[in-house]
Formats: C-alpha cells, sequence, structure tokens
C-alpha cells in the first residue's frame, strides 16, 4: 500500500540527508550483536528495540522468524524482556491488516508484542515512545530500532532520538527501486566519501 508518512518526511532528507544513516550496518539479522553495543559510544544502555518485520527477521510477506535467524532470535528474546522488544512492521498492525489478524498471529507465533499503528513508518514514532514510557523506557537514547529501510526505519530512528541499526541485504537483497536507491544512497554518503557523513548521535540526558 502507498505510504503517505514516508512520502511526507522523506523530504526532510533533501536538507539534512543523514537522518536516514544508521548508526551500526550488519547485513542481516544473524549478524546483530546481541546484547546491543553502539560502536563508538560505551555508555549507550540500549534498553527498549524496535524490530522491523518483513526482510528482517522474516521473509517478505511471511510471518514467521526465518528459520537462519532461531537461534539470534532466541537470544534476543533470553536478553531483553518481551515488554521491551516491539514489533514495528508496515504492513502488520497497519490499517491494511484487517482486524488486526496478522498481528495477533505474529505476537502469537513470536511471544513479541506487534505496535498498533494508523501512521506508517516513519511517522508512527510517537506511538512508539508511548508504549516504551509505559514500560518504564524514558530516554530515546535507550532505544535502538532495527531496519531494512533507510528512509523508513533509520529515517524514524533519527527523528526518534534513538539509535538505529541497518540490516544492508536482510533476509534476501532486495531489487526493488527504493531499496537499490538507498543502497546506493549509503554508499555515496558513508562508503565512498574520503569523510564520510555521520548520523546524528542522540541525546544522552
Amino acid at each position: 500500500m502507498f505510504n503517505v508518512s514516508a512520502t511526507l518526511n522523506v523530504s526532510r532528507l533533501l536538507s539534512n540527508p543523514k537522518l536516514c544513516l544508521p548508526h551500526l550496518s550488519v547485513k542481516s539479522f544473524d549478524n546483530l550483536p546481541i546484547p546491543f553495543e553502539i560502536p563508538g559510544h560505551d555508555g549507550v544502555q540500549i534498553k527498549g528495540v524496535v524490530i522491523d518485520k518483513d526482510n528482517c527477521f522474516a521473509k517478505d510477506r511471511d510471518d514467521k522468524v526465518w528459520p537462519a535467524y532461531s537461534e539470534t532470535w532466541k537470544r534476543l528474546t533470553e536478553t531483553y524482556p518481551a515488554e521491551h522488544l516491539l514489533i514495528v512492521s508496515n504492513s502488520a498492525g497497519t490499517n491494511d491488516d484487517t482486524n488486526y489478524e496478522q498481528a495477533s498471529k505474529l505476537e502469537k507465533d513470536t511471544g513479541v508484542t506487534v505496535l498498533r499503528h494508523p501512521t506508517k513508518k516513519p511517522g508512527c514514532h510517537n506511538e512508539i515512545r508511548s508504549y516504551f514510557k509505559k514500560q518504564g523506557i524514558t530516554k530515546a537514547s535507550e532505544i535502538v530500532v532495527i531496519g531494512d529501510r533507510l528512509f523508513t526505519d533509520m529515517l524514524m530512528a533519527n527523528m526518534m532520538g534513538s539509535w538505529g541499526i541497518w540490516l544492508s541485504e536482510g533476509v534476501e537483497l532486495s531489487q526493488k527501486v527504493f531499496p537499490k536507491f538507498e543502497r546506493n544512497l549509503y554508499n555515496r554518503l558513508v562508503t565512498l566519501k574520503k569523510t564520510p557523513t555521520k548520523p546524528p548521535t542522540p541525546s544522552l540526558k
């Protein structure tokens, strides 16, 4: 479905492209450093974890943990309390999810809450903050967002003042137009520059 939120918010990148950049990039979900650490920021304590679904821990349009990631998923759920994990998808839990049937099934299968949000990423950051505040996580800098998209997941992380971990390939390397464009942009801003562009650093206060 058309993502109005992404279309409106991506205009921020015209004047500030670093807003879409991650604080850490790994190839896929099974390469995540658990418990989470942000290179160069030893004082960071991650308490809340936002996890994208499609092409992250699950294959596109599938609602179960990808078999190759089962050990990583187990380590994640053993390291962080269930209420400190939150699945935020632009499919499950949105208005496209009739009666939230997909979200309910995903919760049953994974044991992790799926955010219900009428506004798609990156515009649902207020709902995410509200959820974590109820769990006693009041600082945005205590939250990390994990996802495979720069223009939704990483943009949202930076808009929140949180940390972002980008899965540069995910379950499978997407050949769709926007993911390819995002990878090219990342290369131009980070990989190919003598002085790489860096994302904003969240305030630890």
